[in-house]
């Protein structure tokens, strides 16, 4: 909760609690005023939002208190009644804020401040999506980039675009104004600033599956601080939403995903019996490999992958004119992704040679990727599954890479712990992540990319992501180079 949230608490709290003996010290005028001027500041400095109303409630009830100001006692069964019901008002006052709180983005660390804008770009590939076959696929990017200008007097931009919002309203079932307070969470990335002066890297940042594209802040502001351009995917009508430049919005396709996943219940079988006790490895390879390729995800991770090609495609276009104009770098071009995209970037490292990076955060790479040896870098990075979890990827990566080959877990992390979503909503039931706290999982997981991506597109010899492993304790890592092997775990 914000600093005035908790003051308007207490005051309204304390005056209602004990009002008969307030009212004895000050006239009305005096408590009426410090409540209008208690209120009046939370308002200006913090700003009103809909989980604050319950402590509005409670400010109502101690205006009214204070009009009548009493000095005499109710009878008991009154402040009974009375003080069961400030205490559930109360109660609520403090949990909603706290489950839906203003919360702060770390703080990126890298020598760069960060701009970000938007490139919208229609494409002449068919929309299997959507039901007309007369739609072409669209795509909007989200451009994070590193940018020296001056930004002490300016504000960031509003955290997460409406359709997110749309989309992460009707995922838990609440109304979309009640996400309206995001717009007072703080970010450090600015809209028209000009990019810095050199080519630079480029990142692309494919998002989870049914999630928010831009929900991604902590990360991929970090990265753009250390000298990256982050081309955020935002793969239509997969993500939580989208919203058009000519403000047309579009949501998450359910009633697509539900088609396509009508035959998954025999995949998930399969991958039952392949993990029952007993079963050797090569048994249980066997009948992933070819589980693999029949699910529905490699489907979209197919389609994905597509999108992600195409725009690599459009770079030399980019690079001629516009914002990135003589920014790109060709020779240094990488892919990472989470969850579905990092299953995805997984598959583009396989299929595209212009990209000589790539990092896959907790992601299965469903498809042809099994039994497959990539040929460049690569960085997996696993949240901290329990025992139970079946183990895809030790048979997705049995080949590693020719070239170097990282095999981390973050311990005590779960699945969201890769995204905003552990500062959003810090209710580990509500939002998957695991017991880390969420700063320290968000600033082990960037300084583990930027490390990777220094060393392997940067070129720079003192970056050492094996290093990170020796840092952090939460960071278990294996380490493959070629045929050698060399490890650390902490």
């Amino acid at each position: 909760m914000q600093f005035f949230e908790i003051v308007l608490i207490i005051v309204s709290t304390a005056y209602v609690g004990f009002n008969r003996y307030i009212n004895k010290k000050l006239g009305t005028k005096y408590i009426l005023g410090l409540l209008v001027f208690t209120i009046a500041l939370q308002l200006i400095l913090n700003g009103f939002r809909f989980q604050m109303i319950p402590a509005y409630l409670i400010l109502l009830i101690a205006i009214i208190t204070a009009l009548r100001h009493s000095v005499h006692k109710p009878k008991i069964i009154v402040r009974v009644l009375k003080t069961i019901g400030i205490l559930v008002i109360l109660i609520l006052s403090i949990i909603i804020p706290s489950i839906l709180p203003v919360f702060e983005l770390p703080e990126p660390r890298g020598s760069y401040n960060v701009g970000t804008d938007l490139i919208h770009v229609k494409t002449d590939r068919d929309e299997i999506i959507t039901k007309d076959p007369s739609d072409k696929r669209e795509l909007l990017y989200k451009i994070w980039y590193p940018s020296e200008a001056d930004v002490s007097s300016l504000k960031g931009e509003k955290y997460v675009d409406q359709a997110s919002r749309i989309g992460l309203a009707r995922m838990y079932g609440t109304p979309p104004a009640l996400l309206n307070y995001l717009d007072l969470v703080k970010t450090f990335v600015y809209t028209d600033l000009p990019v810095a002066d050199g080519r630079f890297p480029v990142l692309i940042f494919s998002h989870g599956y049914a999630s928010q594209a831009t929900g991604y802040y902590a990360m991929l502001t970090e990265l753009a601080s250390q000298g990256y351009v982050i081309i955020n995917m935002n793969h239509t009508y997969e993500s939580l939403g989208v919203t058009f430049p000519d403000g047309r919005i579009t949501s998450f396709d359910f009633d697509y995903a539900r088609e396509i996943s009508k035959e998954s219940m025999k995949v998930d079988e399969a991958l039952e019996k392949a993990f029952e006790k007993g079963r050797d490895f090569e048994d249980r390879h066997t009948i992933i490999k070819n589980a693999m390729k029949n699910y529905h995800k490699a489907e979209i991770q197919v389609r994905w992958a597509e999108d992600i090609i195409f725009t690599i495609d459009l770079l030399e276009k980019w690079n001629a004119k516009g914002l990135l104009k003589d920014k790109i770098d060709f020779d240094k071009i990488g892919v990472f992704g989470h969850s579905a995209g990092g299953g995805t970037s997984a598959n583009v490292a396989r299929l595209d040679s212009r990209v000589k990076a790539a990092a896959n955060l907790d992601g299965n790479p469903w498809g042809n990727l099994i039994d497959t040896t990539l040929n460049i870098p690569f960085l997996h990075v696993s949240a901290d599954w329990p025992e139970e979890y079946w183990d895809i990827n030790s048979h997705i990566y049995i080949n590693k890479s020719a070239d170097c080959f990282y095999e981390s877990k973050l311990l005590n992390s779960g699945h969201s712990n890769f995204m905003d979503i552990p500062f959003m909503i810090p209710v580990q039931s509500l939002s998957r992540a695991g017991g880390i706290d969420p700063y320290q999982g968000i600033e082990i997981v960037t300084k583990l990319l930027t490390s990777f991506f220094d060393k392997h597109l940067k070129n720079e010899p003192d970056s050492d992501p094996q290093k990170i492993s020796e840092e952090y304790k939460l960071l278990e890592m294996t380490v493959y180079q070629g045929d050698s092997l060399s490890s650390v775990s902490n």
